[in-house]
C-alpha cells in the first residue's frame, strides 16, 4: 500500500523522528552534535519555527516542532540536506545518511504536548546515554538541560514550555522536573511513536458511532475529524523552493560556496552545479525560465540548454537522481 502524503500545514504540532540508514550512527562525536544543533538553531530562527523538545541519540533524533510560516517538509529538507553534506564531507564518506523518509506525526496539543516533551527528553536515559535521571540534568544533547537553564541548546521555546507549569520560573522548573521524573518508570511508550492506525485510537471508547482514525495523527477521533474537515489530511501541494534556497542546496551538494557555483565556466563542479540548478528550478519546481535566467544573469536560451543538459546528467547518474528525489520529500 503506498504511503500517504504527509500532513504538512503550518501551525500544527509535529513529532519528528529521523534515523540513520541501516541504523548507522548519524552523530559520531560532539563535533557532529554541535554542527547539528547549530544548524537547527539557525533554522528555527530563520523560519519562525518553534521547538518544544529535542534529543540526539547516536543513530537517530527526535524533535517536537511547530512551524509557523512554512511547511515542515521545507524545514526538514534544509536541516537534513545541509547536515548530511557536512557530515559526509567531515567523515570522508558518500551516499545516504538517513533512513528513507523522516517520520512525522501530527499531534493533538491538548492531550499529548506535555507527554511528548517528557517522552522525548527521557530518550537519552532510555538509550543509556546517561547513567541516571540526575545525570540527565547536565546532558548537553537534549532539551531537558535547556529547560532547566543548564545549557543554551538549540533555542528551545523554554519560556513557553515552563509557562505550562507555573508563572514563576523557578517553581515552573521544579514542577517540570518532577513531571519528567514521574515518567522514568513508564519505559518505552510505543503508543506515542508507532502502532499505525491504532495510534489515533488511544483513549477512544468502543462505541457504535463512527470514529475517525489516521496513522499520521496522534490524537482523538474529534481531532482527526477536525483535520479532515479543514482539508489537512489530503496532503498539500509540493512546497516550491525559492531560487536562493535551491542555490544553497545545489552548492552544498557539489561542495561549493554559493559564489563559486555562479562563476561561469564550461567544465568542472561549478559548471555541472549550474546545469542541475537550472534543471531543478524549471523541471522540478516550475520556476519560469525567464526568472532563472534573470537570477543567473544569463539569457533564456542558455537556461533552456542548461535544463536539457541537466536532464541528461540526471538520467545517467543514479546517485544524482536519488539526491534529487530526496529533495522532493
Amino acid at each position: 500500500m503506498p504511503r500517504q502524503p504527509r500532513i504538512d500545514s503550518p501551525n500544527l504540532l509535529h513529532h519528528v523522528i529521523v534515523r540513520g540508514i541501516e541504523r548507522s550512527k548519524i552523530f559520531r562525536d560532539d563535533d557532529d552534535r554541535d554542527s547539528f544543533v547549530e544548524r537547527l538553531h539557525k533554522l528555527l530562527l530563520e523560519t519562525n519555527t518553534e521547538c518544544y523538545a529535542w534529543a540526539l541519540i547516536p543513530n537517530h533524533f527526535h524533535l517536537l516542532l511547530r512551524p509557523r510560516t512554512i511547511e515542515l517538509s521545507r524545514f526538514m529538507r534544509r536541516l537534513l540536506t545541509g547536515y548530511a553534506v557536512t557530515f559526509n564531507r567531515r567523515h570522508k564518506r558518500s551516499g545516504h545518511l538517513f533512513q528513507n523518509r523522516y517520520k512525522s506525526i501530527v499531534c493533538e496539543e491538548e492531550s499529548y504536548l506535555l507527554e511528548l516533551i517528557r517522552y522525548i527528553h527521557l530518550n537519552p536515559l532510555r538509550a543509556r546515554q546517561v547513567a541516571d535521571f540526575e545525570e540527565l540534568r547536565s546532558h548537553p544533547w537534549c532539551g531537558h538541560t535547556e529547560i532547566l537553564g543548564n545549557s543554551q541548546g538549540c533555542g528551545l521555546a523554554t519560556d513557553w514550555v515552563l509557562s505550562l507549569f507555573s508563572r514563576q520560573r523557578q517553581a515552573a522548573q521544579l514542577q517540570y522536573q518532577q513531571f519528567v521524573a514521574d515518567g522514568v518508570t513508564q519505559g518505552k511508550r510505543p503508543e506515542l511513536v508507532g502502532g499505525g492506525l491504532q495510534r489515533s485510537r488511544i483513549g477512544q471508547p468502543d462505541q457504535d458511532i463512527p470514529q475517525y482514525y489516521d496513522e499520521r495523527v496522534l490524537g482523538s477521533s474529534d481531532f482527526v475529524q477536525q483535520l479532515q474537515e479543514e482539508g489537512k489530511l489530503n496532503g498539500s501541494v509540493q512546497a516550491q523552493i525559492d531560487l536562493s534556497e535551491l542555490q544553497t542546496l545545489v552548492a552544498d551538494k557539489y561542495s561549493l560556496s554559493r559564489e563559486q557555483m555562479l562563476r561561469r565556466s564550461r567544465t568542472g563542479a561549478a559548471a555541472e552545479a549550474r546545469l542541475i540548478f537550472c534543471y531543478c528550478a524549471v523541471r522540478q519546481y516550475s520556476h519560469p525560465g525567464v526568472s532563472v535566467a534573470k537570477y543567473l544573469g544569463i539569457g533564456s536560451s542558455s537556461v533552456s540548454r542548461a535544463v536539457q543538459k541537466g536532464e541528461c546528467l540526471v538520467r545517467v547518474d543514479k546517485e544524482l537522481s536519488a539526491w534529487l528525489m530526496k529533495l522532493k520529500h
